[in-house]
């Protein structure tokens, strides 16, 4: 008879199982790619829904090259951001610290969120600054909820690095202060990204259906839908951690990487469809196509930022020429 060995379930690399502290993740590791020129490098949009889209496939390499294809799509709609403030960094011994932070006077609606004082700066106070006495700069910016039709005010704040040397981060900031920082600028059509959400919340689950163990035979005791041992009954008489139990499920932050942007537009009439999506409405703003599907529910934040993991090359995109816009389209 075969020996039957079998690895244990679940993995352990998001481990513990817990529910989010808030509803957008935060963002441990950045890239470190060079752009072009300075830009932020990330940003957050509002997931829509999922549709599809027909087209002509151009990559060379592959077998269906020169047919018509069909890609599941994932709409997110990303109204401009801007820039509250400019965090500056020190270094010592361990490591960067954060060293102050300039202020500048936000547009209606942050209050929701922060408690902002009287005082704010201007682009004087980035004048004054000695870029040998620094070691990094980062932009504090937040979204404009309130451009969509989610029915959202209170904006998502959130520390963007910026690509490019010191001084040419300071001068980014500097050049955005009362300005809109719209999407297509941070990104283009074709690239690789990393998506960052909270996963869809499913509350209190079973062993079973949370780390897919085996159901018990029919015949066994006290449930079926139960781990079959817990532990040693008489050496320690402890159960470890990894023990499959029943707990929490879902509203987890997760990271997807390398997920390919097939379409930047501005042109909304184009994507939505008559009734508009399902559980969030109509788009407004500028939206993303994203290559297959994200984590998260509808009118989560999605975080989006370059790729930790570059690619050697990217994908060629396909030629569109047909959008779905059948409004049952989507999770």
């Amino acid at each position: 008879m075969a020996n039957l060995r079998k690895p244990r379930k679940g993995s352990m690399g998001v481990w513990p199982r817990k529910r989010s502290k808030r509803i957008y993740p935060r963002i441990r590791n950045w890239t470190s790619q060079k752009t072009d020129k300075p830009t932020v490098l990330g940003f957050i949009g509002y997931k829509a829904g999922m549709t599809h889209l027909m087209g002509i496939d151009t990559n060379k390499t592959s077998l269906t090259k020169n047919e018509e294809i069909r890609l599941p799509v994932t709409v997110i709609e990303c109204p401009p951001m801007k820039i509250f403030a400019a965090r500056l960094y020190k270094k010592n011994p361990y490591g960067t610290f954060v060293a102050k932070d300039i202020c500048f006077k936000p547009s209606k609606g942050l209050e929701r969120k922060l408690s902002l004082s009287d005082k704010f700066s201007d682009v004087s106070e980035l004048d004054k600054i000695n870029v040998d006495d620094y070691a990094d700069v980062a932009a504090i910016s937040y979204t404009q909820p309130s451009l969509t039709g989610i029915g959202k005010k209170k904006p998502e704040v959130i520390e963007l690095k910026i690509s490019g040397s010191l001084k040419e981060k300071i001068e980014f900031i500097k050049s955005h202060i009362d300005k809109e920082i719209p999407v297509d600028q941070v990104f283009r059509e074709a690239q690789v990204i990393d998506v960052r959400a909270v996963t869809k919340g499913k509350g209190l689950q079973g062993p079973v259906k949370r780390f897919g163990i085996a159901l018990k035979p029919h015949k066994s005791e006290k449930g079926r839908r139960q781990p079959g041992s817990r532990g040693g009954w008489k050496a320690q008489q402890h159960t470890m951690y990894r023990t499959a139990y029943s707990g929490q499920m879902g509203f987890h932050p997760r990271v997807h990487l390398h997920s390919q942007i097939i379409k930047i537009s501005g042109n909304s009439e184009e994507i939505n469809p008559r009734d508009g999506f399902i559980r969030y409405g109509n788009v407004k703003n500028t939206y993303l196509l994203l290559k297959g599907s994200v984590p998260g529910a509808k009118k989560r934040p999605i975080i989006l930022t370059y790729t930790i993991r570059p690619r050697v090359k990217e994908t060629p995109l396909p030629t569109i020429t047909h959008i779905s816009l059948q409004s049952n389209q989507g999770r």
